[in-house]
Parts: structure tokens; sequence; C-alpha cells
């Protein structure tokens, strides 16, 4: 179980820390154009790449996306009681406490854990997660959509086309389809090196906030993947990627919203470095119950 394990978590753990120690010795790194090389170009191809050779029917995929929407849509009103609560503004932190990091660490979990099914699986949890990102945060941050932006992410239509083949069953031509293989091969080692680049630089600003904010996104995003999965019925390899991108710390997309938007940036990257560094200890536990609930994990 532990090489099991190792061979899964070990590779995000030492890509994420080559990033997090190039920023603390202070060399240099054009982070803004890698994010936007990952965002615009590596990441659609990934997602083009993989939901079109999914392997299962195209049912399952919109059942994931529709089990996706549930969850997040359970956390945000999850979050926004909690919030309420603790008297604290949602226009500035419910985005923090809804949506899990997807993107940079969900995808090469799911890929290092139940290979190509599990990344087309789990491309259809970010699809959902990038949707909302440019909906509901921009509505409730800045009292409108930021549908110009949505209809601008390369995601969106790398996700279409790939939904498009696989009901279609058609393919592209063997120059596009290597060309797309080899621009989504970059995304996830490009994505787990810049996480950790912004991770070094984040403070904690408030810390009863970051803590208890960001283990709270944890324990909500864990809770309510799971009370989802048994509500819809999920089972196998779509309850397992669920409830793995359920338990993900907060995505670091919330931090630049808050900061294009001006919703407390400083304390919503306290909320992404605690729930982040909080995640790396409890990854393995995670991972093996997904892989348990799977039926993967040796004993």
């Amino acid at each position: 179980m532990i090489a099991v394990l190792s061979g899964i978590l070990v590779p995000v753990f030492i890509i994420a820390g080559i990033g997090f120690g190039w920023a603390k010795a202070g060399l240099p790194l054009d982070r803004s154009f890698v994010s936007r090389l990952v965002i615009n170009v590596a990441t659609p191809c990934l997602i083009l790449d993989s939901v079109s050779k999914l392997g299962l029917p195209l049912s399952e995929f919109t059942t994931m996306l529709a089990s996706a929407l549930a969850m997040y849509l359970s956390a945000a009103l999850g979050a926004a009681l909690i919030l309420r609560l603790a008297g604290l503004p949602l226009r500035s932190f419910l985005p923090s406490m809804t949506f899990g990091n997807a993107g940079n660490i969900g995808l090469p979990l799911a890929y290092f854990a139940f290979g190509d099914e599990g990344l087309g699986l789990s491309a259809g949890v970010f699809l959902v997660a990038v949707v909302l990102q440019f909906t509901l945060a921009p509505a409730l941050q800045d009292g409108r959509p930021a549908l110009k932006t949505l209809a601008t992410t390369p995601v969106v239509y790398g996700s279409a086309l790939g939904v498009t083949l696989l009901a279609t069953g058609a393919v592209l031509p063997a120059w596009l389809d290597r060309t797309v293989g080899l621009l989504g091969n970059i995304a996830i080692p490009l994505a787990l090196l810049t996480l950790g680049f912004a991770l070094a630089e984040f403070r904690i600003r408030r810390a009863s906030i970051a803590i208890g904010l960001g283990l709270g996104r944890l324990a909500l995003g864990f809770g309510v993947a799971l009370g989802v999965s048994e509500v819809l019925g999920l089972t196998g390899l779509a309850r397992s990627v669920l409830i793995l991108n359920g338990g993900m710390p907060t995505a670091v997309v919330c931090y630049l919203l808050a900061e294009r938007y001006g919703c407390d940036p400083d304390d919503v990257a306290g909320v992404v470095l605690v729930s982040t560094l909080t995640a790396a200890f409890l990854l393995p536990f995670l991972v093996a119950y997904a892989l348990w609930l799977e039926g993967s994990l040796p004993v």
C-alpha cells in the first residue's frame, strides 16, 4: 500500500516542491507567462485529449458533470452558512470555501491514482469548477458574471470538442492528435511547478481566518462530496474521483479573483496556504480512501 501511495503522491510533492524551492531561492520565473501557457494551451489540450479518449460511455461523463455541479453548489450553501455564523463577508470568502484546487492538484492526483479514465472524469469536475469560477464568483464579488472571460477561456472549447469526439466516436487527424497530446503532457508538471512557486509567495495575514477557513474548506469539501455521492448513488470510479476532488485545498484562482475584485486578497492567500499545507498531510489518507472505494487499494 505504501508503494502505491508513494507512486501517486511523491511525484506531486516533488514537482510542487521544486517550484516552491525555486521561488525561495530567488530564481527568476515568469509566472504570468507559465500560468497563461498552462491555462490557455496545455490544460485545454490535456482535457481535449483525456475526454475524447475516455473509454467510458458519454452518460458517465455527463453524470460526473452533474455530480460536480451538485457538489459545488452544495458547498457554496454550506460555506454561506458558516461565513454568516462567523460574521465574515461572503463576497470575500465564499469562493475560497467553495472551490478546491481541481486543476493544479485534482487532475494529477486523479491521473496518477486512476489513470486515463480517472483523468477524464476529473476533467469534468475541473470544467464545472472553471465555469462556476467565472460566473458565480464574479457575480458575487463584482455584481455580474465574467461571461466575456468565460467565453474566451480555451478550457471550455477544449472540453466541448472532447465531448463531441467522445459522443460521435470521431477522432482527430494523427498529426493534430499527437500535437494535442504533446501539449497536454506539459500541463500537469507546469501546473504543479506554478502551484509551488505561488505558495512560496503567499503569507498569512490573520491567522484565525487562515486557519479557520483553511481547515473548514477541507472538512466542508470532503463532507459535501461524500454526501453528494451518496445522494446521487455514485459508485466505483465516479464516486472516488468526486470525493478526491472534494477534498482538495482552496484553489489558487480564488486568490486571483479576490485580488482582481478587491476582496481581502491577503486573507484569501492565507486560506490557500493553510489549506494546501494541511492537505499535504491529509492527502495520503484521502487518496487511500478513494482507492479503497474504487476497489484498487492493495492490502
